[in-house]
């Protein structure tokens, strides 16, 4: 296992509590920028009472690839050689251009890179274990939280879960900043969200090769993210 090539001292927190943390929007690695597109949507026609209708959709087409290419990552750095780092590197350049060809939205790649800049920060201080791979060159925020779900032992159902946690947490955290909303209902949407993926996270769970990332279009979604990227007045950079 790659991240555990060198002596370093190993923390052990249960899968679940890291999970938590990586998923606490107080977390220092910038997700505040976020809105995953629904300020655009909003902008563009999406109906306040559609939001829990869209958490769902993205449930099945974005968090789809986004958790695919998060348990690929973790499985090609846990099972790297020994002192080979390069070798995962090139195999996770691999899944990158898998995961850039099923996000073909510019401004969708583009704030990846920058989540994952922050959360690679995070990884290499808290898991200087996973810094050897994290170090090499700016990453998408999937293939990060991969790399450190590897490095500091949350299990592949776990890290679906955060997925998909953190992205309709994203979305509720906006609502509430763009809309007036009642925030125990924008909760509940939250929890129908998540309970959406789980029998799915099975699957999702068990991938390991680069070529088996699910691809799930979402063009709208898309759309959104390019005219947020364009906003002239916004509150959120995606």
């Amino acid at each position: 296992m790659l991240v555990n090539s060198i002596d370093l001292p190993a923390r052990t927190n249960a899968s679940a509590t890291l999970a938590m943390l990586l998923a606490d929007s107080r977390l220092p690695a910038g997700a505040h920028v976020s809105s995953n597109g629904v300020e655009a949507g909003l902008r563009r026609g999406l109906d306040p009472g559609e939001i829990a209708d869209y958490m769902r959709a993205r449930m099945a087409t974005v968090v789809r690839v986004e958790a695919g290419a998060a348990v690929i990552a973790r499985h090609l750095t846990e099972h790297g050689p020994l002192s080979a780092a390069g070798i995962v590197i090139d195999r996770l350049g691999d899944l990158e251009i898998e995961w850039a060809a099923r996000t073909p939205s510019p401004a969708l790649r583009d704030i990846a890179i920058a989540l994952g800049a922050g959360l690679a920060r995070i990884g290499q201080r808290i898991w200087p274990q996973t810094a050897e791979v994290l170090r090499t060159r700016p990453l998408p925020r999937p293939i990060v939280l991969g790399i450190i779900a590897a490095g500091a032992g949350i299990g592949p159902d776990d890290l679906v879960r955060l997925v998909a946690y953190d992205d309709a947490q994203t979305v509720a955290a906006a609502v509430l900043k763009l809309e007036p909303t009642d925030p125990i209902r924008v909760t509940e949407w939250v929890l129908d969200a998540c309970a959406a993926i789980e029998g799915s996270v099975s699957e999702l769970s068990r991938l390991t090769r680069t070529e088996a990332l699910p691809a799930a279009g979402a063009p709208l979604i898309e759309d959104w993210a390019e005219v947020q990227s364009l906003l002239p007045r916004r509150l959120f950079r995606a």
